[in-house]
């Protein structure tokens, strides 16, 4: 039986693993990830049940300089995010410098006033000599909680992880139902496994200018789901290249993440795509609001 909760906040810059930290927690896949940065948009909720405790995890969008009015959406997202939790986890990589994003997260993370866990991911990546310098470092610029050093994708640490985050449990309610990992909507997590599948095929700008929508979402009665995906893309030189020669590259990305959705869902799918031309949509507000992204954190 749930006693205890705790709203935890996962942050760090592009690209460090906090998505895949978060599945690795959760156990199953809630946020997408990909080789290249900024990944994650949204901020997404996971649910981690151990014993009397549940973990709320809040995975952000890496903290980053914006370029447009998505990436400012993504910043602020992040800056919301380091308030009002019980706790704040910064993901870092075991790089002996402490850059200017980690610099402007731990100042965010000092004027919230919330305690803070430094996760040190990647180490199988590093010698020892050089993660103890790391941990000197950080531990110089902040009086963190906890210094936890994990390999998200080895799912080394992750055991240590959890028994810090369990102690900023608070009495009270359960939060969320008993089979719920996360608070994004089905349609909306095959959306972002079709998203996935263009940053891992698609190489420099053109995976970063692409959104997806989900236009239809209905099971049959053999339970196979039928799903319709909008792919948008902001030139129409891009369009060409999601589409590929003889619809080769949207048909490798279709059969990607059909594979990824099927497992998801746990039942077979339907995957059809289709790609339109939406010019500039990231600097649009409105179009922003139309897929998907908060509009009151939009300014």
């Amino acid at each position: 039986m749930i006693t205890k909760t705790a709203m935890i906040t996962v942050c760090g810059r592009p690209n460090v693993g906090k998505s895949t930290l978060t599945n690795a927690l959760v156990g199953e896949k809630v946020a997408i990830v990909s080789a290249k940065a900024q990944t994650t948009r949204n901020r997404i909720t996971a649910v981690v049940n151990r014993g009397e405790s549940q973990l709320v995890l809040m995975d952000t969008p890496g903290f980053h300089r914006a370029r447009n009015r998505l990436g400012e959406y993504m910043v602020k997202v992040v800056r919301q995010s380091v308030a009002d939790v019980e706790l704040v986890v910064l993901v870092v990589e075991p790089i002996a410098n402490i850059g200017p994003q980690e610099r402007e997260l731990i100042e965010s993370i000092k004027n919230s006033g919330c305690p803070a866990i430094l996760v040190i991911n990647k180490i199988d990546t590093v010698e020892k000599p050089v993660l103890l310098e790391v941990m000197a470092l950080y531990a110089a610029a902040f009086d963190f909680a906890a210094v936890v050093p994990i390999s998200a994708l080895r799912r080394d640490g992750l055991e240590e992880l959890l028994d810090e985050m369990e102690k900023y449990a608070v009495p009270g309610p359960q939060l969320f139902p008993d089979d719920m990992i996360c608070d994004q909507p089905e349609r909306q997590i095959c959306a972002e496994l079709i998203r996935e599948k263009l940053l891992r095929c698609l190489d420099r700008e053109v995976p970063h200018g692409t959104a997806v929508e989900i236009t239809k979402f209905s099971e049959r009665d053999d339970g196979i789901i039928d799903i319709d995906a909008t792919i948008y893309c902001e030139k129409a030189s891009h369009k060409g290249i999601i589409i590929g020669k003889n619809g080769a590259m949207l048909k490798r990305i279709g059969e990607l993440a059909r594979t990824d959705i099927e497992r998801f869902m746990g039942a077979k799918v339907f995957l059809q795509t289709w790609v339109k031309v939406k010019e500039n949509w990231r600097d649009s507000a409105y179009q922003l609001r139309s897929l998907g992204y908060d509009g009151k954190d939009l300014g």
